[in-house]
Protein backbone atom coordinates (compact mmCIF):
# COMPACT_ATOMS: atom_id res chain seq x y z
CA UNK A 1 0.00 0.00 0.00
CA UNK A 2 0.58 3.32 -0.40
CA UNK A 3 -1.03 6.41 1.32
CA UNK A 4 -0.10 9.71 2.75
CA UNK A 5 -3.38 11.33 2.67
CA UNK A 6 -3.34 12.39 6.45
CA UNK A 7 -0.74 14.08 8.92
CA UNK A 8 0.09 11.51 10.96
CA UNK A 9 1.58 9.31 7.86
CA UNK A 10 4.45 6.67 8.93
CA UNK A 11 7.54 8.25 9.01
CA UNK A 12 6.23 11.81 7.63
CA UNK A 13 6.44 10.14 4.12
CA UNK A 14 3.71 7.45 3.80
CA UNK A 15 2.17 4.19 5.18
CA UNK A 16 3.58 1.62 3.07
CA UNK A 17 2.42 -1.45 5.33
CA UNK A 18 -0.41 -0.55 7.53
CA UNK A 19 -1.77 2.47 8.26
CA UNK A 20 -1.75 4.73 11.14
CA UNK A 21 -4.93 4.65 11.05
CA UNK A 22 -5.33 1.35 11.18
CA UNK A 23 -6.03 0.94 7.20
CA UNK A 24 -4.31 -2.12 6.39
CA UNK A 25 -3.68 -3.41 3.00
CA UNK A 26 -7.14 -5.04 1.58
CA UNK A 27 -8.67 -2.12 2.70
CA UNK A 28 -6.39 0.30 1.09
CA UNK A 29 -6.46 -1.61 -2.33
CA UNK A 30 -10.06 -1.51 -2.45
CA UNK A 31 -10.51 2.49 -1.63
CA UNK A 32 -7.95 2.82 -4.58
CA UNK A 33 -10.31 0.70 -6.48
CA UNK A 34 -13.37 2.03 -5.47
CA UNK A 35 -11.97 5.75 -6.31
CA UNK A 36 -11.01 4.22 -9.82
CA UNK A 37 -14.42 3.15 -10.66
CA UNK A 38 -15.83 6.32 -9.55
CA UNK A 39 -13.62 7.66 -12.22
CA UNK A 40 -15.05 5.85 -15.02
CA UNK A 41 -18.77 7.45 -13.63
CA UNK A 42 -17.18 10.84 -13.84
CA UNK A 43 -15.81 10.24 -17.72
CA UNK A 44 -19.48 9.63 -18.72
CA UNK A 45 -20.67 12.47 -16.27
CA UNK A 46 -18.76 14.64 -18.02
CA UNK A 47 -19.88 14.11 -21.43
CA UNK A 48 -23.54 13.68 -20.07
CA UNK A 49 -23.51 17.40 -18.83
CA UNK A 50 -22.27 18.54 -22.26
CA UNK A 51 -25.54 17.00 -23.25
CA UNK A 52 -27.27 18.31 -20.70
CA UNK A 53 -28.02 15.40 -18.69
CA UNK A 54 -27.74 15.18 -14.76
CA UNK A 55 -28.80 12.62 -12.88
CA UNK A 56 -28.66 13.96 -8.93
CA UNK A 57 -29.39 11.00 -7.31
CA UNK A 58 -26.15 9.61 -9.39
CA UNK A 59 -24.11 12.51 -8.13
CA UNK A 60 -25.33 11.97 -4.92
CA UNK A 61 -24.18 8.25 -4.80
CA UNK A 62 -20.66 9.19 -6.32
CA UNK A 63 -19.63 11.91 -3.50
CA UNK A 64 -21.17 9.35 -0.76
CA UNK A 65 -18.23 7.33 -2.59
CA UNK A 66 -15.48 9.56 -2.85
CA UNK A 67 -16.54 9.77 1.20
CA UNK A 68 -16.19 6.25 1.86
CA UNK A 69 -12.38 6.75 1.05
CA UNK A 70 -11.48 9.56 3.83
CA UNK A 71 -9.89 8.78 7.05
CA UNK A 72 -11.17 7.37 9.31
CA UNK A 73 -14.62 6.25 7.37
CA UNK A 74 -14.97 2.79 6.41
CA UNK A 75 -12.43 -0.32 7.37
CA UNK A 76 -14.71 -2.95 6.41
CA UNK A 77 -13.60 -4.80 3.29
CA UNK A 78 -17.32 -6.30 2.56
CA UNK A 79 -18.57 -2.96 2.64
CA UNK A 80 -16.16 -1.45 0.06
CA UNK A 81 -16.11 -4.38 -1.93
CA UNK A 82 -19.94 -4.08 -2.36
CA UNK A 83 -19.57 -0.19 -2.92
CA UNK A 84 -17.74 -0.99 -5.41
CA UNK A 85 -19.55 -3.59 -7.27
CA UNK A 86 -22.89 -0.79 -7.05
CA UNK A 87 -20.15 1.86 -8.57
CA UNK A 88 -19.76 -0.34 -11.62
CA UNK A 89 -23.25 -1.07 -11.99
CA UNK A 90 -24.47 2.42 -12.32
CA UNK A 91 -22.09 3.01 -14.69
CA UNK A 92 -23.48 0.53 -16.79
CA UNK A 93 -27.06 1.77 -16.32
CA UNK A 94 -25.20 4.90 -16.88
CA UNK A 95 -24.04 4.47 -19.97
CA UNK A 96 -27.13 2.74 -21.44
CA UNK A 97 -28.91 5.93 -20.86
CA UNK A 98 -26.13 7.95 -22.62
CA UNK A 99 -26.04 5.63 -25.46
CA UNK A 100 -30.27 5.53 -25.79
CA UNK A 101 -29.84 9.35 -25.51
CA UNK A 102 -27.08 9.59 -28.42
CA UNK A 103 -23.91 10.50 -26.27
CA UNK A 104 -20.65 8.77 -27.58
CA UNK A 105 -19.13 7.09 -24.81
CA UNK A 106 -15.99 7.97 -24.10
CA UNK A 107 -12.69 5.59 -24.53
CA UNK A 108 -10.03 7.27 -22.94
CA UNK A 109 -9.25 6.17 -19.46
CA UNK A 110 -9.08 2.51 -17.79
CA UNK A 111 -11.73 3.53 -15.74
CA UNK A 112 -14.71 3.86 -18.34
CA UNK A 113 -14.30 -0.04 -18.49
CA UNK A 114 -12.98 -1.40 -15.37
CA UNK A 115 -14.62 -4.94 -14.57
CA UNK A 116 -13.87 -5.70 -10.77
CA UNK A 117 -13.34 -9.28 -9.60
CA UNK A 118 -16.16 -11.14 -8.08
CA UNK A 119 -13.81 -11.94 -5.11
CA UNK A 120 -12.95 -10.12 -2.46
CA UNK A 121 -9.01 -10.90 -2.28
CA UNK A 122 -9.17 -10.66 -6.16
CA UNK A 123 -10.15 -7.16 -6.42
CA UNK A 124 -8.01 -6.20 -3.41
CA UNK A 125 -5.19 -7.24 -5.67
CA UNK A 126 -6.69 -5.44 -8.46
CA UNK A 127 -6.95 -2.00 -6.45
CA UNK A 128 -2.87 -2.93 -5.46
CA UNK A 129 -2.03 -2.89 -8.93
CA UNK A 130 -3.45 0.43 -9.72
CA UNK A 131 -1.25 2.40 -8.01
CA UNK A 132 -3.41 5.09 -7.60
CA UNK A 133 -1.24 8.07 -6.20
CA UNK A 134 2.46 6.79 -8.14
CA UNK A 135 0.35 6.56 -11.55
CA UNK A 136 -0.89 9.87 -11.15
CA UNK A 137 2.17 11.27 -13.07
CA UNK A 138 5.88 10.89 -13.81
CA UNK A 139 6.34 14.33 -12.58
CA UNK A 140 6.63 14.47 -9.09
CA UNK A 141 5.66 17.72 -8.40
CA UNK A 142 2.35 17.69 -10.99
CA UNK A 143 2.10 14.30 -8.98
CA UNK A 144 2.16 16.48 -5.69
CA UNK A 145 -0.35 19.21 -7.36
CA UNK A 146 -2.50 16.22 -8.21
CA UNK A 147 -2.73 14.77 -4.63
CA UNK A 148 -3.49 17.76 -3.26
CA UNK A 149 -6.43 18.31 -6.20
CA UNK A 150 -7.68 14.82 -5.13
CA UNK A 151 -7.76 14.93 -1.38
CA UNK A 152 -9.47 18.72 -1.76
CA UNK A 153 -11.92 16.46 -3.76
CA UNK A 154 -12.35 14.05 -0.88
CA UNK A 155 -13.00 17.23 1.58
CA UNK A 156 -15.65 18.58 -0.93
CA UNK A 157 -17.99 15.34 -1.64
CA UNK A 158 -17.61 14.93 2.23
CA UNK A 159 -19.50 18.59 3.03
CA UNK A 160 -21.59 17.44 -0.40
CA UNK A 161 -22.64 13.93 1.17
CA UNK A 162 -23.41 16.07 4.26
CA UNK A 163 -25.50 18.61 2.45
CA UNK A 164 -27.18 16.25 0.22
CA UNK A 165 -28.95 14.60 3.51
CA UNK A 166 -31.27 18.03 3.57
CA UNK A 167 -31.81 17.31 -0.25
CA UNK A 168 -29.10 20.32 -1.30
CA UNK A 169 -27.07 19.01 -4.33
CA UNK A 170 -25.54 21.75 -6.42
CA UNK A 171 -24.50 21.08 -10.00
CA UNK A 172 -21.49 23.53 -10.16
CA UNK A 173 -20.28 21.41 -7.28
CA UNK A 174 -20.73 18.17 -8.77
CA UNK A 175 -19.54 18.97 -12.11
CA UNK A 176 -16.49 19.97 -10.93
CA UNK A 177 -16.06 16.50 -8.72
CA UNK A 178 -16.16 14.90 -12.06
CA UNK A 179 -14.34 16.93 -13.45
CA UNK A 180 -11.17 16.56 -10.80
CA UNK A 181 -11.49 12.98 -11.38
CA UNK A 182 -10.97 13.11 -15.03
CA UNK A 183 -7.84 15.75 -14.61
CA UNK A 184 -6.43 13.30 -12.26
CA UNK A 185 -5.83 11.01 -15.20
CA UNK A 186 -5.19 13.64 -17.80
CA UNK A 187 -1.42 13.85 -19.42
CA UNK A 188 0.41 16.77 -20.36
CA UNK A 189 -1.36 19.21 -17.51
CA UNK A 190 1.46 21.80 -16.64
CA UNK A 191 2.11 23.06 -13.18
CA UNK A 192 -0.42 26.06 -14.17
CA UNK A 193 -3.42 23.81 -15.33
CA UNK A 194 -2.59 22.28 -11.81
CA UNK A 195 -2.52 25.41 -9.27
CA UNK A 196 -5.50 26.71 -10.92
CA UNK A 197 -7.37 23.38 -10.69
CA UNK A 198 -6.47 23.99 -6.91
CA UNK A 199 -7.37 27.18 -6.58
CA UNK A 200 -10.98 26.05 -8.45
CA UNK A 201 -11.48 23.25 -5.89
CA UNK A 202 -11.18 26.16 -3.01
CA UNK A 203 -14.29 27.79 -4.67
CA UNK A 204 -15.83 25.29 -4.77
CA UNK A 205 -15.44 24.22 -1.40
CA UNK A 206 -17.09 27.00 -0.47
CA UNK A 207 -19.67 26.88 -2.14
CA UNK A 208 -19.89 23.06 -0.60
CA UNK A 209 -19.88 24.50 3.14
CA UNK A 210 -22.22 27.34 2.09
CA UNK A 211 -25.04 24.64 0.70
CA UNK A 212 -24.65 22.33 4.28
CA UNK A 213 -24.84 25.86 6.24
CA UNK A 214 -27.95 26.57 4.41
CA UNK A 215 -29.06 22.63 5.65
CA UNK A 216 -28.02 22.73 8.99
CA UNK A 217 -29.03 26.17 10.23
CA UNK A 218 -32.57 25.81 7.38
CA UNK A 219 -33.65 23.00 9.36
CA UNK A 220 -32.47 23.49 13.33
CA UNK A 221 -31.49 27.25 13.38
CA UNK A 222 -28.90 29.26 13.94
CA UNK A 223 -26.86 27.99 16.69
CA UNK A 224 -26.84 30.05 19.87
CA UNK A 225 -24.42 30.61 22.60
CA UNK A 226 -25.02 27.67 24.74
CA UNK A 227 -23.45 26.03 28.05
CA UNK A 228 -22.94 22.22 27.86
CA UNK A 229 -22.61 19.85 30.71
CA UNK A 230 -19.24 17.41 30.94
CA UNK A 231 -20.91 15.83 33.79
CA UNK A 232 -23.96 13.75 33.50
CA UNK A 233 -26.93 12.37 35.12
CA UNK A 234 -28.48 9.41 36.59
CA UNK A 235 -30.12 7.53 33.63
CA UNK A 236 -29.73 5.12 31.07
CA UNK A 237 -27.52 6.83 28.10
CA UNK A 238 -25.96 6.71 24.47
CA UNK A 239 -23.26 8.25 23.03
CA UNK A 240 -23.31 10.06 19.30
CA UNK A 241 -20.10 10.75 17.63
CA UNK A 242 -19.13 12.17 14.26
CA UNK A 243 -20.62 14.81 12.26
CA UNK A 244 -24.26 14.20 11.28
CA UNK A 245 -27.02 16.35 12.38
CA UNK A 246 -29.53 14.54 10.76
CA UNK A 247 -28.60 10.97 12.40
CA UNK A 248 -28.32 12.89 15.75
CA UNK A 249 -32.04 14.31 15.39
CA UNK A 250 -33.01 11.12 14.36
CA UNK A 251 -31.64 9.67 17.65
CA UNK A 252 -33.16 12.14 19.64
CA UNK A 253 -36.92 11.80 18.42
CA UNK A 254 -36.43 8.18 18.62
CA UNK A 255 -35.40 7.51 21.90
CA UNK A 256 -37.68 10.65 23.33
CA UNK A 257 -40.19 9.46 26.39
CA UNK A 258 -37.89 6.08 26.29
CA UNK A 259 -35.73 7.70 29.63
CA UNK A 260 -32.89 7.20 27.63
CA UNK A 261 -30.56 10.51 28.02
CA UNK A 262 -28.27 11.60 24.67
CA UNK A 263 -24.58 12.39 25.01
CA UNK A 264 -22.55 14.18 22.22
CA UNK A 265 -18.78 13.42 21.51
CA UNK A 266 -15.87 14.63 19.46
CA UNK A 267 -17.38 17.03 16.49
CA UNK A 268 -21.07 16.57 17.48
CA UNK A 269 -20.88 19.26 20.56
CA UNK A 270 -21.32 22.25 19.11
CA UNK A 271 -24.75 20.39 17.99
CA UNK A 272 -25.63 21.61 21.56
CA UNK A 273 -25.91 25.38 20.32
CA UNK A 274 -28.94 24.43 17.46
CA UNK A 275 -32.32 25.50 18.56
CA UNK A 276 -33.95 23.32 17.40
CA UNK A 277 -32.03 20.23 18.70
CA UNK A 278 -31.90 22.54 22.39
CA UNK A 279 -35.40 21.65 22.71
CA UNK A 280 -34.99 17.98 23.27
CA UNK A 281 -35.35 17.75 27.16
CA UNK A 282 -32.96 14.43 26.72
CA UNK A 283 -30.22 15.73 25.33
CA UNK A 284 -28.52 16.04 28.29
CA UNK A 285 -24.43 16.72 28.02
CA UNK A 286 -21.29 15.87 25.88
CA UNK A 287 -18.51 13.35 27.00
CA UNK A 288 -15.09 12.63 26.14
CA UNK A 289 -12.58 14.64 24.00
CA UNK A 290 -10.99 14.68 20.84
CA UNK A 291 -11.68 11.67 18.44
CA UNK A 292 -8.18 10.06 19.05
CA UNK A 293 -9.00 9.45 22.83
CA UNK A 294 -11.76 7.11 22.02
CA UNK A 295 -9.70 3.85 22.99
CA UNK A 296 -8.92 5.15 26.08
CA UNK A 297 -12.64 7.26 26.81
CA UNK A 298 -15.04 4.97 25.59
CA UNK A 299 -14.82 1.97 28.05
CA UNK A 300 -16.08 4.68 31.10
CA UNK A 301 -19.34 5.22 29.12
CA UNK A 302 -21.90 2.89 30.44
CA UNK A 303 -24.20 3.08 26.83
CA UNK A 304 -23.63 2.17 23.18
CA UNK A 305 -21.79 4.48 20.94
CA UNK A 306 -23.15 5.66 17.69
CA UNK A 307 -20.88 6.37 14.84
CA UNK A 308 -22.29 8.45 12.05
CA UNK A 309 -19.32 9.48 9.68
CA UNK A 310 -15.60 9.41 10.14
CA UNK A 311 -12.80 9.22 13.13
CA UNK A 312 -13.96 5.82 13.92
CA UNK A 313 -10.59 3.65 15.70
CA UNK A 314 -10.50 0.25 16.18
CA UNK A 315 -12.76 -0.54 18.97
CA UNK A 316 -11.46 -2.14 22.19
CA UNK A 317 -12.46 -5.22 22.99
CA UNK A 318 -14.19 -3.92 26.52
CA UNK A 319 -16.57 -1.58 24.52
CA UNK A 320 -16.56 -3.09 21.16
CA UNK A 321 -20.19 -5.01 21.84
CA UNK A 322 -21.88 -1.89 22.49
CA UNK A 323 -20.74 -0.03 18.75
CA UNK A 324 -22.83 0.70 16.61
CA UNK A 325 -22.27 2.62 12.87
CA UNK A 326 -24.61 4.06 10.46
CA UNK A 327 -24.24 5.83 7.13
CA UNK A 328 -21.04 5.33 5.40
CA UNK A 329 -18.84 4.42 8.64
CA UNK A 330 -17.79 0.79 9.05
CA UNK A 331 -15.68 -1.73 10.63
CA UNK A 332 -15.38 -5.47 10.26
CA UNK A 333 -17.23 -7.21 12.87
CA UNK A 334 -19.27 -3.95 14.77
CA UNK A 335 -22.89 -3.83 13.99
CA UNK A 336 -24.03 -1.31 11.40
CA UNK A 337 -27.81 0.02 11.36
CA UNK A 338 -29.62 1.97 8.82
CA UNK A 339 -29.64 5.68 8.92
CA UNK A 340 -33.12 5.73 9.45
CA UNK A 341 -33.70 3.11 12.65
CA UNK A 342 -32.04 3.45 15.69
CA UNK A 343 -33.93 0.93 17.27
CA UNK A 344 -31.11 -1.89 17.92
CA UNK A 345 -29.01 1.21 19.38
CA UNK A 346 -32.40 2.10 21.82
CA UNK A 347 -32.62 -1.25 23.03
CA UNK A 348 -28.96 -2.16 24.17
CA UNK A 349 -29.22 0.98 26.12
CA UNK A 350 -32.27 -0.29 27.83
CA UNK A 351 -30.44 -3.34 28.33
CA UNK A 352 -27.52 -1.54 29.89
CA UNK A 353 -27.41 0.13 33.49
CA UNK A 354 -26.18 3.55 32.21
CA UNK A 355 -24.94 6.44 34.92
CA UNK A 356 -25.84 4.99 38.41
CA UNK A 357 -25.03 8.57 39.69
CA UNK A 358 -25.28 12.37 38.70
CA UNK A 359 -21.67 13.74 38.52
CA UNK A 360 -20.77 17.47 38.05
CA UNK A 361 -17.99 17.96 36.20
CA UNK A 362 -17.84 21.90 34.61
CA UNK A 363 -19.06 22.80 31.46
CA UNK A 364 -18.23 24.62 28.50
CA UNK A 365 -19.86 27.55 26.01
CA UNK A 366 -20.68 26.73 22.20
CA UNK A 367 -23.00 28.64 19.61
CA UNK A 368 -21.08 31.42 18.46
CA UNK A 369 -21.28 30.87 14.70
CA UNK A 370 -21.55 33.52 12.14
CA UNK A 371 -25.31 34.52 13.68
CA UNK A 372 -24.43 34.96 17.22
CA UNK A 373 -21.11 36.82 16.71
CA UNK A 374 -22.58 39.46 14.37
CA UNK A 375 -25.35 39.68 16.57
CA UNK A 376 -22.58 41.52 18.95
CA UNK A 377 -20.75 42.62 16.06
CA UNK A 378 -21.09 46.12 17.29
CA UNK A 379 -19.77 45.84 20.44
CA UNK A 380 -16.86 43.86 19.08
CA UNK A 381 -16.31 46.65 16.94
CA UNK A 382 -16.13 49.28 19.49
CA UNK A 383 -13.63 47.19 21.83
CA UNK A 384 -11.69 47.09 18.76
CA UNK A 385 -11.95 50.89 18.35
CA UNK A 386 -11.22 51.78 21.85
CA UNK A 387 -8.19 49.03 22.15
CA UNK A 388 -10.13 46.92 24.37
CA UNK A 389 -9.04 43.80 22.17
CA UNK A 390 -6.13 44.32 19.95
CA UNK A 391 -5.82 40.90 18.10
CA UNK A 392 -8.61 37.90 16.76
CA UNK A 393 -6.77 34.20 16.35
CA UNK A 394 -8.52 31.76 14.92
CA UNK A 395 -7.22 28.41 16.28
CA UNK A 396 -8.42 25.11 15.04
CA UNK A 397 -8.29 22.31 12.34
CA UNK A 398 -8.44 18.49 12.87
CA UNK A 399 -6.53 17.09 16.07
CA UNK A 400 -4.59 14.21 15.84
CA UNK A 401 -2.49 12.07 18.45
CA UNK A 402 1.12 12.30 16.88
CA UNK A 403 3.28 14.36 19.14
CA UNK A 404 3.46 18.31 18.51
CA UNK A 405 0.21 19.13 18.89
CA UNK A 406 0.16 20.72 22.30
CA UNK A 407 1.70 23.37 20.59
CA UNK A 408 -1.97 24.21 20.24
CA UNK A 409 -3.12 24.58 24.07
CA UNK A 410 -0.01 25.71 25.21
CA UNK A 411 -0.33 28.74 22.19
CA UNK A 412 -3.94 29.47 23.15
CA UNK A 413 -3.29 29.46 27.19
CA UNK A 414 -0.32 32.27 26.04
CA UNK A 415 -2.72 34.38 23.76
CA UNK A 416 -2.67 37.82 25.27
CA UNK A 417 -5.71 38.99 27.65
CA UNK A 418 -6.50 41.83 24.98
CA UNK A 419 -7.11 39.26 22.21
CA UNK A 420 -9.89 36.42 21.28
CA UNK A 421 -9.94 33.24 20.46
CA UNK A 422 -12.06 31.78 17.86
CA UNK A 423 -11.85 28.33 17.32
CA UNK A 424 -13.70 25.37 15.53
CA UNK A 425 -13.13 21.62 14.30
CA UNK A 426 -11.55 19.07 17.12
CA UNK A 427 -8.51 20.71 17.47
CA UNK A 428 -10.25 22.85 20.18
CA UNK A 429 -10.33 19.39 22.43
CA UNK A 430 -6.69 20.46 22.90
CA UNK A 431 -7.77 23.91 25.23
CA UNK A 432 -11.42 24.38 24.97
CA UNK A 433 -12.40 23.79 28.52
CA UNK A 434 -9.77 26.51 29.31
CA UNK A 435 -11.22 29.25 31.00
CA UNK A 436 -9.90 32.39 28.84
CA UNK A 437 -12.25 34.90 30.60
CA UNK A 438 -13.71 38.22 28.99
CA UNK A 439 -13.32 41.38 27.58
CA UNK A 440 -15.93 43.51 28.36
CA UNK A 441 -18.65 40.10 28.21
CA UNK A 442 -17.58 39.40 25.03
CA UNK A 443 -16.00 35.91 25.88
CA UNK A 444 -11.96 35.46 24.75
CA UNK A 445 -13.20 31.77 23.62
CA UNK A 446 -15.44 31.63 20.91
CA UNK A 447 -16.29 28.14 19.42
CA UNK A 448 -17.53 28.57 16.10
CA UNK A 449 -18.58 24.94 15.77
CA UNK A 450 -17.57 21.48 13.32
CA UNK A 451 -14.96 22.09 10.77
CA UNK A 452 -18.04 21.65 8.78
CA UNK A 453 -18.57 25.36 10.07
CA UNK A 454 -15.50 27.10 8.27
CA UNK A 455 -18.21 28.96 6.40
CA UNK A 456 -19.28 30.13 9.49
CA UNK A 457 -15.41 31.35 10.34
CA UNK A 458 -15.13 32.86 7.12
CA UNK A 459 -18.29 34.84 7.08
CA UNK A 460 -17.22 36.60 10.63
CA UNK A 461 -14.00 37.27 8.67
CA UNK A 462 -15.29 38.91 5.78
CA UNK A 463 -18.38 40.73 7.63
CA UNK A 464 -14.61 42.25 10.36
CA UNK A 465 -13.22 43.64 7.06
CA UNK A 466 -16.23 45.05 5.66
CA UNK A 467 -16.52 46.74 8.81
CA UNK A 468 -13.11 47.89 8.96
CA UNK A 469 -13.20 48.70 5.48
CA UNK A 470 -10.29 46.72 4.62
CA UNK A 471 -8.58 43.37 3.73
CA UNK A 472 -9.12 40.15 5.80
CA UNK A 473 -5.62 40.18 5.59
CA UNK A 474 -5.22 43.62 6.66
CA UNK A 475 -7.53 42.92 9.99
CA UNK A 476 -5.44 42.05 13.43
CA UNK A 477 -6.67 38.34 12.92
CA UNK A 478 -4.12 35.37 12.45
CA UNK A 479 -4.89 31.98 11.99
CA UNK A 480 -2.98 28.75 13.49
CA UNK A 481 -4.29 25.84 11.97
CA UNK A 482 -3.98 21.69 12.72
CA UNK A 483 -4.89 19.54 10.19
CA UNK A 484 -5.27 15.83 9.81
CA UNK A 485 -7.40 14.71 6.95
CA UNK A 486 -8.78 16.00 3.42
CA UNK A 487 -11.89 18.21 5.24
CA UNK A 488 -8.70 20.46 5.95
CA UNK A 489 -7.45 19.98 2.73
CA UNK A 490 -10.04 21.35 1.11
CA UNK A 491 -10.45 23.98 3.99
CA UNK A 492 -6.82 25.27 3.53
CA UNK A 493 -7.72 25.45 -0.12
CA UNK A 494 -10.64 27.54 0.20
CA UNK A 495 -8.74 30.08 2.55
CA UNK A 496 -6.35 30.13 -0.53
CA UNK A 497 -8.39 30.84 -3.01
CA UNK A 498 -9.45 34.03 -0.90
CA UNK A 499 -5.92 35.15 -0.64
CA UNK A 500 -5.52 34.54 2.67
CA UNK A 501 -2.05 34.84 3.99
CA UNK A 502 0.41 33.78 6.47
CA UNK A 503 -1.78 31.09 7.96
CA UNK A 504 0.72 29.33 10.25
CA UNK A 505 0.03 25.63 9.61
CA UNK A 506 1.11 22.63 11.90
CA UNK A 507 2.13 20.23 13.58
CA UNK A 508 3.67 18.85 10.64
CA UNK A 509 3.38 20.29 6.67
CA UNK A 510 1.87 17.51 4.41
CA UNK A 511 3.80 14.74 3.28
CA UNK A 512 2.37 14.34 -0.50
CA UNK A 513 4.11 18.46 -1.07
CA UNK A 514 6.80 18.76 -3.15
CA UNK A 515 10.23 21.11 -2.08
CA UNK A 516 8.93 23.16 -5.10
CA UNK A 517 5.11 23.38 -4.56
CA UNK A 518 6.00 24.37 -0.59
CA UNK A 519 8.08 27.26 -2.31
CA UNK A 520 5.15 28.23 -4.49
CA UNK A 521 3.13 28.26 -1.29
CA UNK A 522 5.27 29.96 0.43
CA UNK A 523 6.05 32.82 -2.04
CA UNK A 524 2.74 33.43 -3.07
CA UNK A 525 0.47 32.86 0.01
CA UNK A 526 3.02 33.06 2.76
CA UNK A 527 2.02 29.76 4.32
CA UNK A 528 4.45 28.73 7.07
CA UNK A 529 4.61 25.71 9.23
CA UNK A 530 4.30 26.12 13.10
CA UNK A 531 7.83 26.50 15.16
CA UNK A 532 6.78 27.41 19.29
CA UNK A 533 3.80 29.30 20.43
CA UNK A 534 6.62 32.37 21.84
CA UNK A 535 8.04 32.71 18.31
CA UNK A 536 4.73 32.84 16.61
CA UNK A 537 2.83 34.98 19.00
CA UNK A 538 5.64 37.50 18.54
CA UNK A 539 5.83 37.57 15.26
CA UNK A 540 2.32 37.29 14.67
CA UNK A 541 1.63 40.20 16.89
CA UNK A 542 4.18 42.21 15.01
CA UNK A 543 3.02 42.09 12.14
Amino acid sequence: MFCNQCEQTARGEACCTIGVCGKNEEVAGLQDALIHALQGIAHLAVAARGADIIDQDLDTFVMGGIFTTLTNVDFDPQRLAKLIHQTVERRAAFAQRLTEAGVEIPQNHPSINFAPASDCELLVEQGKQLKLVETLDSDPDIRSLKQILLYGIKGIAAYGDHAAKFGKVDTDVCSFIYDGLVALGAEGLSLEDCVAAAMKAGEINLRAMEILDEGNTGRFGHPVPTSVPLGHRKNKCILITGHDLTHLELLLKQTEGKGIDVYTHGEMLPCHGYPELKKYDHFIGHFGTAWHNQRLEFGDFPGPILFTTNCIQKPGPHYADRVFTTGLVGWPGIKHVEENDFSEVVAKALEMEGYQEDSENGSVMVGFARNAVMGVADNVIEAVKAGDIKHFFLVGGCDGSNGGRDYYSEFVAKTPKDSVVLTLACGKFRFFNQELGDIGGIPRLLDIGQCNDAYSAIQIAVALSKAFDCGVNELPLSMVLSWYEQKAVSILLTLLYLGIKDIRLGPTLPAFITPKVLDFLVENFNIQPITTPEKDLEALLAS
